[in-house]
Order: structure tokens, then sequence, then C-alpha cells
């Protein structure tokens, strides 16, 4: 009876070791804040520019579709926020891009091992295509390629002017 306490013992002493490490990796995979404002500007600075047409089907310096901005603005602010919003007010939209790109960019780079020019490649990848690989050749290769020299250009950062970096998204529970 006393070796099988002393084995729970032991066994509940080594798990308390063992949680905090685990606990501690997954914080590493999060996103921090400047890796989070360097994404959201590398893809803001690698979107294709605005056609000539006035309803392209694309909206703000991100150049989001309706239906993609629908269920962002759902998640992250907790209200549907329409096309001519988000196209208007660069603010909001750098909000809600900065909060999307929060989650994927933690979830990409705890799929790589705290690979972060790995993950990069991976949310460039899912933003142009909806999956987080595939991007090895053609329009999509050279868009990632892009995303990914403004992601590692020294000092990126957002432009300056009305757009400012969100320093806390922090989507309402």
């Amino acid at each position: 009876m006393r070796l099988l306490l002393s084995g729970v013992i032991l066994s509940f002493g080594l798990s308390s070791l063992v949680l905090p490490e685990s606990s501690l990796a997954q914080a590493q995979s999060s996103a921090s804040q400047n890796q989070i404002n360097a994404m959201v500007e590398a893809l803001r600075q690698a979107a294709p520019p605005k056609s000539g047409s006035k309803d392209d089907g694309y909206y703000s310096e991100w150049r989001v579709k309706p239906d993609t901005l629908k269920g962002w603005s759902k998640n992250c602010l907790k209200k549907e926020v329409t096309p001519a919003q988000f196209d208007s007010d660069a603010g909001l939209a750098r909000e809600v891009v900065s909060c999307i790109t929060r989650r994927e960019l933690s979830k990409q780079l705890a799929a790589s091992g705290n690979n972060e020019t790995a993950a990069v490649r991976g949310v460039a990848c899912w933003w142009m295509t909806g999956n987080y690989t595939g991007c090895n050749s053609g329009f999509t290769a050279d868009y990632v390629k892009k995303v990914v020299g403004y992601y590692q250009k020294p000092g990126s950062k957002p432009a300056s002017g009305t757009a400012k970096p969100v320093t806390s998204p922090s989507p309402k529970s």
C-alpha cells in the first residue's frame, strides 16, 4: 500500500513538472504582437492592387471578399461589418485582419514547431487559397514569396497614417 501511495505521489509530482513545460511550449507558439503586426503589414503590401473598377469584389487594402469579411467580423467583433465599412475604415479593417492573423499565425507557429518562416508561408498560402500548403508554384508561390519578403524586411511595420497597428486585438467572448 505504501509503495502504491509513493507511486501515485511520484506520478502526480512528475505530471506537475511536465504540464508547465507543455504550457510553455503552447505559449511560445502564440504569435507576438510584433509578429502579428509584421504579418498584417506584409499581407497588406502583397495584396494585389485595386482594379480600375470601383466594384471589383474585394475590399480594403487587404483585398478581402465580402463573404470572408462576414465570417471574420462575426468571429472577431461579434458583429457583421459591411464591405463599405471595411473599405472606408482602415482602423476597423486592420483590427479584423489583425484578429484573424493572430489566430492563423499562432496555429502555424504551433504546427511548424515555432519555425517563423514556415508559419508565415503557411499563413500567406492560407490567405490566398484557404489551405496552408500547396503554394509551391505559379501565382500562389509568387504571392507567398512576396509576403515572406515583406515580413522579413527590416523594420517591417505598418505604414504611417490613419491605419495604426492594433496592440491587442481581443475578440469579445
